[in-house]
């Protein structure tokens, strides 16, 4: 079930004043269209397009899967803003007419593709032998993984754009220009690359290859470059039909001039290039979208994460150990911040994703809207919740040692009586999810030791009280009892009394509230475990 979807006429007024990102960005958006609509004649029913761009040297990842979530989340925020007044779509395309640069690494048929180098990435035979080339086997698995998601998309290939005429206009438009451009494109370049460089990259007819050549001649009336050949034979080539692709930071502003793109974002380390791809759109007779820049991440060293050194975490690894509305949380939350992404970030950002989800069926309008679980299910949240924490369940899996589902449901089931597999079926995947991730991150870094000689007349203080306890077994009644067993103790902060119970009986520094732990694991249970950390047990 999902919760009750608010009426445009109470959720456009709320969108117009949101201070959430992407109703930030679709205010811009709609701004841009409205200029364009007053000053241009710009028809109401043109659809507005947002659009994302894939590398396909490589495989889907999790920047591909942040570009696309938080992309959507602005689009469905300007769907919300407009009343649906706008038809929006969103596109991806796939850079596949790219020279391949370099031979990836991990992949079958190195020597096969080391002969390819330098060809269009849909000119090289697919090393995996199940598409018709290289790109199109990558162009598969982006679509199979974006489809993974759910996400409604248009997937585009630009070797197709180039070769069915999709870009002719645009080609054209840049051999008229073709001088305009070098003088963008120029000052940005060292003087060995300025004697050389070109906007143009012909495919050689003779080789296949993608040509980094100089120029001797551009006829913008018949739309053709000359060019030498790699065996030096002077050749003109037209620059329609394919037979030519433009350097990527012109490509980047033809593929907005020609396809009429009205919003894309990209990381910071297109930032500074981005005023060449504005420049150049504007060149090629289009206004350039509206453009938000992210921040990239980094990983547990502060270091940016890069495919090629795999020093961050996969879409397919996050998702080992945490659900899908997890990540897009850690997608939403401040964009344009630097965030280290590893794999001690996963129990935090599932506990916020359960607690935003938890708050929204009581808040008001006004915070629905700016709550992240609101852009991240697109104005639509479900309504099942967890009633028990990731941390809480981590935990749970540590001390009752457990190697199955059906071990901690029996705990699960006392303390949640009206909880089953069936009608919580969130809280049945962090099970399994909380089971993934204690044998892999947990367990492996536990470390038990024994009491001080305060710690453990505290501990036999706790194991009694808990023995002899009679009392409502909430989570807050069990931290009052916790708490006053470290007073009466006279721990001079009782944060060092809470931090020795993790120590000593589940063998790490910090955990959630341990009166939430007692009433998940039993009160009995709790003080058995309490024995067994005294008696040194449980190393």
């Amino acid at each position: 079930m999902t919760n009750p979807v608010l009426s445009a006429d109470i959720l456009t007024p709320l969108a117009e004043a949101a201070k959430a990102w992407p109703f930030e960005q679709a205010r811009a958006l709609l701004k841009r269209i409205q200029k364009l609509e007053e000053k241009q004649g710009r028809s109401k029913d043109q659809p507005v397009i947002f659009e994302t761009g894939y590398g396909p040297s490589g495989l889907p990842h999790i920047g591909t899967f942040g570009e696309v979530v938080r992309t959507t989340m602005v689009m469905s925020a300007f769907d919300q803003l407009t009343a649906g007044a706008y038809t929006s779509k969103l596109i991806c395309v796939s850079d596949d007419m790219d020279g391949m640069r370099k031979v990836p690494p991990h992949l079958p048929q190195q020597d096969m593709l080391a002969q390819h180098m330098q060809e269009p990435l849909t000119a090289i035979p697919d090393p995996f032998g199940t598409h018709d080339s290289y790109g199109d086997h990558m162009n598969a698995r982006l679509c199979a993984f974006l489809d993974s998601f759910g996400f409604e998309y248009e997937f585009h290939s630009a070797t197709k754009f180039y070769k069915n005429g999709d870009y002719d206009a645009a080609l054209l438009q840049a051999a008229e220009k073709f001088d305009d451009i070098m003088k963008v494109m120029l000052p940005t370049l060292g003087a060995e690359r300025q004697a050389t460089y070109s906007p143009f990259l012909p495919i050689s007819p003779k080789t296949g290859r993608v040509l980094y050549v100089p120029m001797k001649n551009v006829d913008a009336q018949k739309g053709e470059i000359t060019f030498d050949d790699e065996d030096g034979t002077e050749t003109t080539l037209v620059v329609t039909g394919g037979n030519v692709k433009l350097q990527w930071k012109p490509d980047f502003g033809m593929r907005w001039a020609a396809l009429g793109v009205d919003f894309e974002m990209f990381g910071k380390d297109h930032q500074a290039n981005a005023p060449i791809y504005s420049r150049i759109c504007k060149i090629l007779g289009n206004e350039p979208p509206t453009q938000y820049v992210y921040e990239l991440f980094l990983d547990d060293k502060g270091e940016k994460i890069s495919k090629s050194k795999g020093n961050g975490i996969t879409v397919e690894q996050w998702l080992q150990y945490a659900p899908q509305e997890s990540l897009a949380l850690f997608q939403f939350q401040k964009p344009r911040t630097a965030k280290k992404l590893h794999f001690d970030v996963i129990p935090k950002a599932v506990d916020e994703y359960l607690t935003f989800l938890g708050k929204f069926p009581e808040e008001e309008p006004a915070r629905q809207v700016e709550n992240p679980v609101w852009h991240i299910h697109s104005g639509n949240p479900p309504t099942e919740s967890s009633p028990i924490s990731f941390a809480l369940l981590l935990n749970l899996v540590s001390a009752a040692n457990a190697d199955t589902k059906e071990v901690l449901w029996g705990f699960i089931s006392k303390y949640a009586p009206d909880a089953t597999p069936e009608n919580t079926p969130l809280l049945d995947h962090l099970v399994g999810f909380a089971m993934e991730y204690y044998q892999d991150f947990v367990k492996p870094t536990k470390t038990y030791r024994a009491p001080t000689d305060q710690e453990r007349a505290a501990l036999e203080s706790l194991a009694e009280s808990l023995e002899s306890y009679d009392g409502e077994e909430t989570g807050e009644a069990l931290q009052s009892l916790v708490f006053s067993v470290g007073k009466e103790h006279e721990f001079e902060n009782l944060r060092d009394w809470f931090k020795a119970i993790y120590e000593v009986l589940l063998g790490q520094s910090q955990g959630p509230r341990f009166g939430g732990f007692a009433a998940l694991y039993g009160v009995k249970e709790t003080a058995a475990l309490v024995r067994k950390g005294l008696a040194g047990e449980l190393g």
